[in-house]
């Protein structure tokens, strides 16, 4: 219960804002409140693509709100209730504007209610991804979710931001003879006359890029990794076999000895496990007949829209630490994601023999001063280039240059063990980090990470 004006006092009620101002995304996220939980409700069938919704979200007002913002493109909204009462609601963009019956007092935790539907839109063409197909993605038995950055509202209604973070449950009804993965533990699954209920849920925060419910026919191997982690792996039937060092495996036992390999490897290296399940999800998809070169973090269990590599799936795992329980604050911190990855490579090379962390470093050392790879600064990349090369590799040069810059791994590990432990399930910011890296160091690092965060050339000393 907020508390109540003083006497004589009118409270004052004013709109939440639309977005959180993020430098690259100024409208995803809303204003005026902080989302709990969402219970997302929906039926999908592939014969007609098209998805019908009910999204119970949970939240808490952090102002006075006489109305309130979510993010949802293209779909259809047939009714909102706030509360027992119905809403009144607005379309303006993306943003799908609520006004309650009532006003909403801050500090008090209500529930909004959206019936919605249609036909879910892939986004393609943008710059941020190179035109790239993202988002809600129509495969030819079903559905495949990759949403980052900003996508996660081309089939749901959503905060659609990393410091956003809430918990999901996911109830997905598709036709029977099909199946449904998401994030989190599988609760239940149940026939009903010619459709099958899968129910999902994941009790920890997470951003509402990292989402995912993907549908299809699936092969499932469960059990734990040898690290004592519990493990789940879906995987298309018909991804091809793998052969790997003259070893062929099936494509579900190669994600899933992968998955557990990793998945304990980076248990060891960078703090236990911040979630209570790991996997993979790998489907057959396609664009327009097209496969997509697509494979991303999506939270407990990344996606792959392919078979993919092991240092790939080791790739996306470590993101279960940095991007996925460690978010960032806002996009333009993008490698504290991609960049700590990318030295997990480093690290996975390592792990199987394929060649040390500073032989890897030289490697992406090696392009040219005049190369454009150098042409950026990755703690600020901007918007249409966030993703580019450089943020990954240039990320993960930073990491091992700043490993051998301390010269003592014990410190070095523990200054990223620090990390994930004081951030677990919260946001982060470069600042943040690079404090961090001098506290525990004991070293005036400033003028390191100025060369090699912030400096768009090529760094000749550090």
């Amino acid at each position: 219960m907020a508390p109540a004006a003083r006497a004589g006092t009118e409270a004052h009620f004013t709109p939440g804002a639309p977005g959180i101002g993020d430098p690259y995304f100024p409208l995803e996220g809303n204003g005026g409140f902080d989302t709990r939980h969402y219970d997302l409700s929906f039926s999908y069938d592939p014969a007609g693509d098209r998805l019908e919704g009910l999204a119970v979200i949970t939240a808490k007002a952090t102002q006075n709100l006489s109305r309130f913002d979510l993010d949802l493109q293209q779909l259809d909204v047939s009714s909102v209730t706030v509360g027992p009462q119905r809403a009144e609601f607005a379309r303006d963009g993306q943003e799908l504007q609520i006004t309650p019956k009532q006003p909403i007092p801050d500090g008090r935790t209500f529930t909004v209610a959206i019936h919605y539907g249609g036909v879910p839109q892939t986004i393609v063409g943008s710059p941020v991804v190179f035109g790239s197909p993202y988002g809600f993605l129509h495969t030819d038995d079903g559905a495949f979710m990759g949403d980052e950055p900003n996508a996660a509202s081309t089939w749901f209604p959503v905060s659609d931001h990393p410091a956003d973070k809430a918990t999901y449950t996911f109830r997905v009804t598709v036709p029977k003879g099909l199946g449904v993965v998401a994030n989190g533990t599988l609760m239940y699954d149940v026939d009903a006359g010619d459709k099958s209920l899968w129910v999902w849920d994941e009790p920890l925060p997470m951003a509402s890029y990292l989402a995912t419910a993907d549908i299809g026919h699936w092969l499932v191997k469960q059990g734990r990794t040898p690290g004592g982690i519990p493990e789940y792996v879906a995987v298309d039937p018909v991804l091809p076999d793998v052969t790997v060092d003259g070893v062929t495996k099936s494509a579900l036992d190669f994600f899933y000895d992968s998955t557990a390999e990793a998945g304990d490897l980076w248990s060891q290296t960078f703090g236990p496990y911040p979630f209570d399940v790991i996997g993979a999800i790998a489907d057959n998809a396609t664009y327009d007949g097209r496969p997509l070169g697509f494979s991303l973090e999506t939270q407990t269990k990344p996606v792959y829209s392919a078979v993919r590599n092991a240092g790939t799936i080791a790739h996306e795992l470590a993101h279960q630490w940095f991007g996925d329980s460690v978010s960032v604050a806002t996009w333009d911190n993008i490698w504290l994601n991609e960049g700590f990855a990318t030295f997990a490579e480093y690290l996975w090379g390592e792990h199987t023999g394929a060649g040390s962390a500073h032989d890897a470093f030289l490697a992406d050392y090696s392009r040219p001063a005049t190369s454009a790879f150098w042409n950026q600064a990755i703690a600020d990349p901007q918007r249409d280039t966030m993703f580019a090369s450089a943020v990954y590799r240039r990320g993960g040069m930073t990491l091992q240059a700043l490993r051998e810059k301390i010269d003592d791994d014990d410190t070095f590990f523990r200054i990223l063990k620090t990390w994930t432990s004081t951030h677990e399930y919260g946001n982060g910011t470069t600042a943040e980090f690079t404090a961090l890296a001098e506290r525990i160091s004991g070293l005036d690092l400033g003028a390191f990470f100025q060369t090699w965060l912030y400096t768009p050339s090529k760094p000749t000393t550090w």
